[in-house]
C-alpha cells in the first residue's frame, strides 16, 4: 500500500470514529500522523489522538482507554496539552 493510499484509509476511519473518539476524557483532539515510540517518532502513519495529559492505563476505568487500533489502524495517544484559540 502506497503511503497516499494508507492517508485515505486512516482519513476514512479518521471520519468513522472521530465523534466517539472525542468523548473521551481528557482527547483534546483526532489526527493522523507518525506513532511515537519512547518520545522519538517511528515512520509508521496512524491515527493519532491528543491528549492534554497521558494518563497510565492502571489509573483509567476500563471505558476511558483508547484503543490501539481502529479497523487495522493503529491508534497512537499523544500527549499535547491543551489547545486554544
Amino acid at each position: 500500500m502506497t503511503n497516499e493510499e494508507r492517508m485515505v484509509e486512516i482519513s476514512r476511519v479518521q471520519a468513522t470514529h472521530i465523534d466517539k473518539l472525542m468523548t473521551y476524557p481528557h482527547v483534546v483532539g483526532v489526527g493522523i500522523g507518525m506513532r511515537q515510540r519512547d518520545g522519538d517518532f517511528t515512520d509508521e502513519l496512524c491515527l493519532v489522538v491528543m491528549v492534554d495529559e497521558k494518563l497510565p492505563v492502571a489509573q483509567l476505568e476500563a471505558d476511558h482507554i483508547l484503543p490501539t487500533e481502529l479497523e487495522g489502524v493503529g491508534v497512537d495517544v499523544q500527549e499535547t496539552g491543551e489547545f486554544s484559540t
